[in-house]
């Protein structure tokens, strides 16, 4: 009997087929203070690490479940633009990048709007997906946001866009750029109708996001610890030649020198903006404190 292929052998066989069949998504590693998190631990604080309070980068259909009561809400159809248009190619085409950026997320493009009871009261809300191509803006954001601002204004309810953002869509040079002026169109509109703007920055909000629609609010709420600005910060001390203050461009930062007027912790954020959407439309607020985030 050759015990090293009878006995050693089956048995390291055993253990590998259950390394393999054990899931390798049962942990998440906090990306600020590299601490490791039980998945569903970290779904029931709302992506928020517990240990250093770090907000992590959700996609916007977790917004809605999040911000939405029961999370119940329904996606407004936006409308298609033309893919590609300058025909750009850099080390990849970029109908490459966006196939894969589709395929990775699941989205269409960088944002995406839904409509929803919150607090008992619909609101219209448009979140940017920063894990595709990095929320950059391009035609089909812009559009997007053009989409919510009519819906809002037809539906005579207040419209909430939670950017996240590296800016504008290389990709598409000067088409992107003009979404800058076509979004702040946008959010006028919904001003002239005597509708309110609610911005919710998120990590990171920078770029012709922050030149345009990001900074147009009638109230900014920026979630803890958020990158917000317009260029990095890299790239200001390189230009200036100077060392910048302690948590500059952070969402705290910008609330103390008044550009923000309140920072919101996640689980925080669904009760904040029902009692300002209630006050600014002039409706009675709901009470949410007891009842539940919606998580899948």
């Amino acid at each position: 009997m050759n015990w090293l292929r009878e006995f050693v052998k089956p048995r390291i066989g055993r253990v590998m087929r259950r390394k393999r069949e054990a899931p390798d998504n049962l942990w998440q590693k906090c990306a600020s203070c590299g601490q490791l998190i039980f998945h569903k631990e970290f779904a029931a604080h709302l992506h928020v690490c517990p240990h250093c309070g770090h907000h992590a980068r959700i996609a916007p259909a977790e917004r809605f479940r999040m911000l939405f009561d029961d999370g119940r809400y329904e996606r407004i159809p936006l409308p298609e633009v033309v893919e590609d248009p300058l025909r750009f190619k850099d080390t990849k085409r970029y109908a490459e990048r966006l196939k894969q950026a589709r395929q990775k997320t699941g989205a269409q493009d960088a944002m995406e709007v839904a409509v929803g009871p919150l607090g008992g009261v619909d609101v219209v809300v448009a979140a940017q997906n920063f894990f595709f191509m990095g929320g950059s803006m391009g035609l089909a954001v812009g559009e997007a946001l053009i989409r919510a601002a009519q819906e809002a204004v037809d539906r005579r309810t207040a419209l909430v866009a939670i950017t996240a953002a590296g800016g504008a869509r290389m990709q598409e040079g000067i088409l992107s750029l003009m979404q800058m002026p076509r979004t702040t169109i946008a959010v006028q509109m919904v001003k002239d109708a005597g509708l309110p703007y609610i911005v919710v920055l998120t990590d990171p909000t920078t770029g012709g996001v922050t030149a345009s629609f990001a900074m147009l609010g009638d109230v900014h709420i920026a979630e803890p610890g958020a990158l917000i600005g317009f260029a990095g910060p890299r790239v200001i001390e390189q230009t200036i030649r100077e060392k910048l203050p302690e948590g500059f461009q952070r969402a705290e930062y910008l609330r103390e020198h008044g550009i923000v007027d309140m920072v919101v912790p996640r689980a925080q954020l669904r009760e904040t903006l029902a009692r300002l959407v209630a006050h600014l439309l002039g409706r009675p607020a709901a009470a949410l404190a007891d009842q539940p985030v919606a998580l899948a």
